[in-house]
């Protein structure tokens, strides 16, 4: 299948001329884009994995270190339908054969990319100067120029504009580009499903491979560890970062070069920390303290133990993370149980089914025109009244409380936020936090909010704060956290029955992530991986 450049240019040029001022909307357009070139690490010459800017991706579908992107349009001409779209590679040179995979020749390029054109970037300087000649009052458009946000620019190629004094503007591109890229192709949606049934069989080996654990089922052959090294079916899952690198090599197996962002893997009271990228610790062994959270100082609480008769202590282990799929992102979140035989604990079980409640009533609301932060109030009021469920929160029933204590009075106070203090969602696509100018608008209207009254603390983290559209993708992620961090600044609220909340904060934290994409009526889950109650809990015993 080939890349639709055509339509992604096409997309983004029409969104592009929406923003310049009208009297500029019928002159002709140029973009001129680099593409990311292959990173060093310092003061070496070793390379770092490569992985191409998701704009110039987006516009060319061109994998190819150090290229470069020209495009032509104007409104009302033929370059309206059928953009210029010029390709530049570099050329091969000995050197790349003998140590690298060379780029390709400009027929495999030109045989491979949706482009008018595909030449070496020499001559992109005799390309710009012939478009100009013939249309001397364009507009010349880059990404914002200096930015260490996205690739190094070669100022020399910008000169034929320089010298004939045309209007170069680093001002409308950018944000034309996430407008363009916020509502998916299909063939953009085909890419994402693909990277998130990838992501949920790895979401799901670890599970399986921790249930065959618990059943005895992982044995080492004779001479395992000591005159050979382990085979992957002798793999026992007992540390974070083992639990890492089942996850990445399902991925990698199945295809997939890059994970989409450094996965989070957090056992124990580690899962409390949102973004927890060290998945250096092994699981609990025995007795572990509610607020052992300083990751940096904690010592091993075992450093032998396989096979050492102990059993792991009962405790959650939360993994964030997904593959790319050809550049595009999955992010899915799943929170299984560790030790206790696989089963959750009653407390953690309380707090999954509740983030459960919490997702499944999110994504049985979404729909275009549902404006986001309506799914963020969702999620608060859910929780509130789950913890006034379990006593967490007192609530009016409770002798000692009155109408203080309502889960709209809960909720205007933002004690919430402590719990739960990120927001339920965001944009995915080319980057898993994707577009965030055209997520999260510097004014965000109230209309569709769906309440009057506006508590921000509520809503501090969004990173998607707009009405939904067919074609969007989001994830959603509603989460409960004992942060010893974040709870210190409700320790005294009246709203929380401290004995109550001691008895949950070694649960830690519970996360559950899928990615649901927008339709016409309502939307589609393109997560595979199960996330019941009894079927986690089977798998992770072994007895599914």
């Amino acid at each position: 299948m080939v890349y639709p450049a055509r339509l992604h240019v096409t997309r983004t040029l029409n969104e592009l001329v929406k923003l310049l001022p009208l009297e500029d909307q019928t002159k002709p357009q140029v973009v001129l884009l680099a593409g990311a070139v292959t990173p060093y690490r310092n003061d070496t010459d070793r390379e770092m994995p490569f992985r191409q800017e998701s704009n110039f991706y987006y516009l060319s579908g061109c994998i190819v270190p150090s290229s470069y992107l020209l495009l032509g349009y104007q409104s009302g001409t033929s370059l309206a339908s059928s953009p210029s779209i010029q390709l530049f590679v570099p050329q091969a040179e000995p050197a790349d054969i003998m140590w690298s995979i060379p780029p390709p020749s400009l027929e495999a390029a030109s045989a491979t990319h949706e482009a008018t054109s595909v030449a070496h970037p020499p001559a992109l300087h005799d390309a710009l100067s012939t478009f100009l000649k013939a249309y001397p009052d364009a507009i010349v458009h880059t990404l914002p120029r200096g930015s260490p946000l996205f690739p190094p620019f070669n100022e020399d190629y910008l000169a034929p504009a320089s010298n004939v004094n045309a209007n170069i503007t680093d001002a409308y591109l950018l944000a034309a580009l996430h407008r363009a890229r916020m509502l998916k192709t299909e063939y953009e949606i085909t890419q994402i499903r693909m990277a998130n049934e990838v992501s949920s069989r790895a979401h799901e080996v670890v599970m399986r491979l921790l249930g065959k654990g618990v059943r005895g089922l992982i044995q080492r052959e004779k001479g395992a560890g000591v005159a050979r090294p382990l085979l992957p079916g002798e793999w026992l899952i007992e540390k974070e970062a083992e639990a890492e690198a089942v996850f990445v090599a399902s991925c990698r197996r199945e295809g997939a070069v890059h994970q989409a962002y450094l996965p989070i893997v957090a056992a124990s009271t580690r899962a409390s920390t949102l973004h927890y990228c060290c998945n250096d610790k092994e699981f609990a062994w025995g007795p572990v303290q509610a607020h052992n959270h300083n990751h940096h100082d904690e010592q091993p609480l075992l450093a032998n133990a396989h096979g050492n008769g102990k059993d792991i202590h009962p405790q959650v282990l939360l993994i964030d993370a997904g593959c790319e799929w050809n550049c595009y992102a999955s992010d899915i979140t799943r929170t299984m149980p560790v030790g206790n035989g696989g089963k959750f604990t009653t407390e953690a079980r309380a707090i999954y089914e509740l983030v459960l409640e919490m997702q499944k009533l999110s994504i049985a609301a979404l729909k275009p025109g549902l404006h986001w932060d309506t799914i963020q109030l969702l999620c608060h009021t859910t929780l509130i009244r789950g913890f006034q469920r379990f006593g967490l929160f007192l609530s009016p029933s409770s002798p000692s409380s009155g109408s203080w204590n309502s889960a709209e009075s809960i909720l205007a106070s933002g004690v919430s936020t402590a719990f739960f203090p990120h927001g339920v969602g965001h944009s995915l696509g080319l980057d898993v936090h994707d577009v965030p100018s055209a997520s999260k608008p510097a004014k965000n209207e109230t209309i569709g909010r769906g309440y009057d009254v506006v508590n921000e603390e509520l809503h501090r983290y969004l990173r998607l704060r707009v009405p939904l559209e067919e074609g969007m993708v989001v994830t959603v992620e509603p989460g409960i956290y004992f942060s010893p961090h974040l709870l210190a600044a409700v320790r005294a609220s009246r709203h929380i029955n401290h004995d109550v909340l001691n008895r949950y904060e070694a649960v830690g934290g519970v996360r559950i992530e899928d990615v649901v994409l927008i339709t016409e009526n309502g939307c589609e889950n393109l997560t595979t991986v199960g996330k019941e109650t009894s079927w986690v809990e089977g798998i992770c015993s072994g007895e599914l």
